[in-house]
């Protein structure tokens, strides 16, 4: 595998959502392979550092190409329902990768895939942010802050590791609070009395101090 400052990412589709997602990416210092089966497709990358893979999200000889077996994450992203799920599939259970997703514009498909373990995003919800929770875990980003910022709203996927603790044990100090999750395509705020389980979305309302904390806690420093 070729050397990079992030992770190693393969995004299936190169239209607007999957051009957009790799060069964002690929700014970011992360390895991105992008497959498409139009090399019109490539096009749109007008801004990106990695590489370009001409053939289908699920034939072997592409995916082994794109170093699916040591990527970090897939995202499958093109026009196709089926092929989208079917790639995620194959990522998740044939290569062993950790972090998929899979664009669904089926709202009600997307939530029995959801139920499955499949993590998707219907069409109508979907954002580039959205589809970096799932792939990029560790992600920095803040969804609100107050006007003096000590104050930061940031939404988090739930590490394996950490399901079946309760909700309330992953509050820290006074800089921690977690105010919401999202199961099942279900958003809740009656947190307190609930067990986390896998694939939950949580919402944490943290200061500026919580956040890192929240960071540490959420690679691996939780005892």
């Amino acid at each position: 595998m070729w050397s990079y400052n992030g992770v190693h990412i393969v995004v299936v589709g190169c239209g607007r959502v999957g051009s957009g997602l790799a060069m964002q990416l690929s700014d970011e210092g992360h390895s991105v392979v992008v497959i498409d089966k139009n090399r019109d497709a490539f096009r749109r990358l007008t801004s990106f550092n990695g590489q370009t893979l001409l053939g289908s999200g699920f034939d072997r000889d592409i995916l082994a190409k794109a170093e699916t077996s040591q990527a970090d994450a897939l995202a499958a992203v093109t026009r196709g329902d089926n092929t989208n799920i079917l790639c995620a599939r194959i990522a998740r259970d044939n290569y062993g990768v950790k972090n998929v997703v899979a664009r669904i514009y089926d709202p009600q498909r997307a939530d029995i895939y959801m139920k499955l373990g499949i993590p998707t995003v219907a069409t109508s919800l979907w954002t580039t942010q959205q589809v970096k929770r799932w792939i990029v875990p560790s992600d920095d980003s803040i969804e609100w802050t107050d006007s003096v910022g000590t104050l930061q709203l940031v939404e988090r996927i739930l590490p394996d590791e950490l399901a079946g603790r309760k909700l309330e044990e992953l509050n820290i100090n006074n800089d921690v609070r977690v105010v919401g999750l999202i199961r099942g395509g279900v958003g809740r705020i009656d947190v307190n009395d609930l067990f986390a389980q896998e694939d939950d979305i949580l919402e944490f309302m943290v200061t500026p101090q919580g956040l890192h904390e929240l960071r540490v806690m959420l690679e691996g420093g939780f005892a």
